[in-house]
């Protein structure tokens, strides 16, 4: 009787503050997406504005090294924190993120919204559990709260909002403790967000089958996830990488965003497109409904790389989206296979590659292209993940299951 007691009193208790977390997030990230709209709407009727990019980075930049103290660590710091509690996130990370990402995506940087998700929703989150005055136990489970409720209500997927958050941490262990809070937090961010009339991308796959279910499109799947996480490796090294030229080029941070803004137009021009450039969720709708060339994805993650390595704020995980369908639609066209179905495969395995979270990256398929291709989305994921290695997009990811190890030992058996 008294751990069915327990059990009431912390499900209501994180009904309670995960409900708060929420509310504050999901509106906060409301206004986010209405203020995202409304500067790519702005960009794409002004061209011109891609020439003030080098501008809007350099100072972004200065009102972090001003202002920012540790907010410049990012999601790095958030991961740290859940487990080492020593730092306070402060809710400027939230401001500063969420205006830099406005500034990259006015001015035409290649960058995502996850990122700026996440720090808002664990910097209001900690905010919250400061008031409260949660011991640390509960901070880490708050700020995992806060992650759901940003990722869930700014892309439109709760339940794999709420997964990801307890799944990110650390690779090949998922913190079931808090499954409660995140779930609650991520439901009613989404909520809220529904409310209030947010317009979610949708990616409408009209012929997303692949037919019966075969041994031919497994092996077919298999070779396409392989690729799949080696664009995920590409993608996650291609930042890791630029971030290590422009810091020995330049070692201000004001500095090396100017650079990097300069980079990203003279890429434009060399390439004589602007389909790199910013969130890219028509290039990525599309498809699923033309087919797309190799250069697509490879081009993708150049735009990306050289934007986030110099200091642009914004997230991975759209340009991750981007890169996955693009790559699928390309290879629909070799493997004879529908566009739509590698579409769909591609987004969310390389997305599970880059983050090292495969179940969360299986839910989020399900939740926006339907059960139908269930198996095949789980096997994207769980090969992606495996090929890609321990190291991702987030470098204080902690390695609870080393995926070479944990073989090496299978191979002794």
């Amino acid at each position: 009787m008294k751990d069915k007691s327990l059990v009431l009193r912390f499900f209501l208790k994180w009904i309670l503050i995960g409900g708060i977390v929420g509310v504050i997030v999901g509106t906060v990230c409301v206004i986010f997406l209405n203020s995202l709209h409304f500067v790519t709407h702005l960009r794409e009727k002004n061209p011109m504005l891609l020439f003030l990019l080098p501008f809007g980075g350099a100072f972004v930049s200065w009102l972090y090294v001003k202002y920012g103290k540790n907010s410049s660590r990012g999601t790095n710091l958030i991961l740290e924190e859940i487990y080492e509690d020593k730092e306070n996130i402060p809710l400027r990370m939230g401001f500063l993120v969420f205006l830099g990402t406005i500034v990259t995506h006015l001015f035409g940087g290649s960058a995502g919204r996850e990122g700026t998700a996440v720090q808002m929703g664990a910097a209001i989150a900690d905010k919250v559990g400061n008031k409260l005055g949660l011991n640390k136990k509960n901070r880490r489970l708050i700020l995992m709260a806060g992650i759901s409720a940003g990722f869930g209500a700014v892309f439109g997927i709760p339940l794999a909002g709420a997964i990801f958050a307890i799944e990110v941490i650390q690779i090949g262990k998922i913190e079931y403790e808090g499954l409660i809070p995140c779930v609650i937090s991520s439901f009613i961010g989404q909520l809220i967000a529904l409310q209030l009339h947010v317009k979610h991308s949708i990616y409408k796959a009209n012929n997303i089958s692949a037919g019966n279910f075969s041994l031919e499109v497994i092996l077919k799947v298999i070779f396409a996830s392989i690729l799949f996480a080696i664009a995920s490796i590409l993608f996650s090294q291609g930042i890791h990488l630029c971030k290590k030229i422009y810091t020995k080029f330049f070692p201000n941070l004001i500095t090396r965003s100017f650079a990097g803004g300069v980079v990203v137009i003279i890429l434009v021009y060399i390439f004589g497109t602007r389909d790199y450039i910013g969130l890219g969720t028509g290039f990525i709708e599309s498809s699923f409904h033309t087919t797309k060339t190799l250069l697509d994805p490879i081009f993708k993650i150049i735009f990306t790389s050289v934007t986030l390595g110099a200091g642009f704020q914004g997230g991975e995980v759209t340009p991750l989206f981007f890169t996955g369908a693009s790559l699928g639609s390309a290879l629909s066209h070799f493997l004879n296979l529908p566009a739509p179905f590698l579409a769909s495969l591609g987004l969310v395995a390389v997305f599970a590659g880059a983050t090292n979270t495969p179940i969360s990256s299986f839910i989020m398929g399900i939740e926006l292209f339907g059960g139908h291709n269930a198996s095949y989305l789980f096997l994207a994921c769980m090969i992606s993940y495996l090929f890609s290695g321990n190291k991702g997009i987030y470098s204080s990811q902690q390695v609870a299951i080393d995926k070479v190890d944990i073989l090496e030992e299978r191979e002794k058996l």
